[in-house]
């Protein structure tokens, strides 16, 4: 059985995602172990804000949502810029953040990386902020972020994958549409 993580790799290719852009951390192994057995191509650049731009430029060039895999805080807040320019030039990016651990949420005790509300910080960013809490939100997650990316005016969306999550087996097989925790802002 696949990992949320896993699983989350398998539901981006079904999605024609080809090309992820990104830096391996201790926050992201489970997505990258799902790399493992995709056609997903991965590019490794030197820096997070250099994978949010790299998946902007993808996005321009192809006509395609770029995607950015990114580790908790700083590494999402190191794509902020990009994400900046990609919702005033309507360029479709997702951004794949990782979070710590669901009960360590908001907790204010310094965990690695910690920030006080990154879900809610990245959605005054993104079109849209998706939080998968479990296996039952991962579709509708990745189909309510897609839904965005062309149903209104493009730009960034984000989806945040807590560590402990990712480890989670996919359980679920039917899924609702909708995207229980999210938070969508208006295009301006």
């Amino acid at each position: 059985m696949r990992s949320i993580g896993q699983e989350f790799i398998h539901a981006l290719s079904a999605r024609g995602v080809d090309v992820i852009f990104g830096i391996p951390g201790v926050h992201t192994v489970e997505l990258y172990r799902g790399l493992q057995g995709s056609s997903i191509r991965h590019v490794t650049p030197r820096h997070e804000q250099g994978a949010g731009f790299m998946a902007d430029g993808y996005a321009r060039v192809s006509g395609r949502p770029g995607v950015a895999f990114v580790i908790t805080g700083p590494g999402l807040t190191n794509t902020f810029t990009a994400m900046g320019q990609a919702r005033a030039d309507s360029i479709p990016i997702i951004v794949v953040s990782s979070e710590n651990p669901l009960n360590q949420l908001r907790r204010g005790k310094g965990l690695l990386h910690e920030l006080p509300d990154q879900h809610g910080l990245a959605s005054l960013i993104a079109l849209q902020s998706c939080q998968i809490k479990s296996a039952s939100d991962l579709q509708p997650a990745i189909e309510q972020c897609f839904e965005t990316l062309t149903a209104q005016r493009p730009g960034p969306v984000h989806i945040e994958i807590p560590l402990d999550v990712t480890l989670n087996p996919m359980t679920h097989r039917r899924f609702p549409m909708r995207c229980p925790q999210s938070r969508r802002r208006k295009a301006k």
